[in-house]
C-alpha cells in the first residue's frame, strides 16, 4: 500500500483529473467495513469556469475548495445524492475534481455515478472538509497503472455552463464508466 499524500493535490484540477484515474479510493465505514474502488471517471473544475461551484467567490457551501488541495469537498445535489471532490491547487484557488465513478472489480454498478459512489462508501455532508487520510478513514493509495493511450476525455455531464470544456476524463473501455459518449 502507497498512500497518497497531500503535497501531490497542489496541482490544477485539469492536471490532476487524468492524474487520478487508477488510484484507489478507501473507506473504512462506522462499522468497521473497509470499502474500496478504483477511480474510472473525474471531471475538473476551475474558479474561472461558470459550472464551478467556486465560480462566483466564496460561501459556507464552497468554502473547502478555497482550501489547499488534499482535503474533501462534500455537497449535496437534488437534495438526495452526495458528491464527492478532491480538493487541488493551492489555498485560494477554488478548485476541484468530481470523483464520478469507481469500479469495485466485481459485477457491479453501484458505484458507477457521484451519487451511487457516494452510497457505496458512506460518503456524507460530516466528510466534508477532511484531509484525505487514514485517520478521517477515507484514503487514496496506489492502484493500477493506466497508460496514457487508455484515458479518454469528453464533456462534463449534467452541467448547463462550462459546457465546452473537455475535463470530464475517464479509462477507456472499462463498462463502470457512469455515462459512455
Amino acid at each position: 500500500m502507497c498512500l497518497i499524500k497531500k503535497e501531490f493535490f497542489i496541482q490544477n484540477a485539469t492536471e490532476i483529473a487524468p492524474k487520478i484515474l487508477g488510484l484507489k479510493i478507501c473507506r473504512l465505514t462506522k462499522e468497521g467495513q473497509l470499502k474500496t474502488g478504483i477511480i474510472i471517471e473525474t471531471e475538473a473544475y476551475m474558479q474561472d469556469d461558470p459550472a464551478c461551484h467556486a465560480f462566483n467567490g466564496i460561501t459556507k457551501r464552497n468554502a473547502p475548495m478555497f482550501e489547499e488541495g488534499g482535503i474533501s469537498y462534500v455537497y449535496l445535489i437534488y437534495g438526495i445524492h452526495y458528491c464527492l471532490n478532491i480538493v487541488t491547487g493551492i489555498k485560494g484557488s477554488g478548485q476541484a475534481v468530481l470523483i464520478r465513478a469507481i469500479d469495485l472489480q466485481k459485477s457491479s454498478f453501484e458505484a458507477s455515478g457521484p451519487g451511487k459512489l457516494c452510497k457505496y462508501l458512506e460518503i456524507k455532508k460530516d466528510q466534508n472538509g477532511i484531509l484525505f487520510s487514514k485517520e478521517n478513514n477515507l484514503w487514496l493509495e496506489k492502484g493500477i497503472e493506466v497508460p496514457d493511450n487508455m484515458i479518454g476525455s469528453s464533456n462534463r455531464i449534467g452541467i448547463s455552463k462550462g459546457i465546452d470544456y473537455n475535463w470530464r476524463f475517464f479509462i477507456k473501455n472499462n463498462i463502470y464508466v457512469s455515462k459512455l459518449k
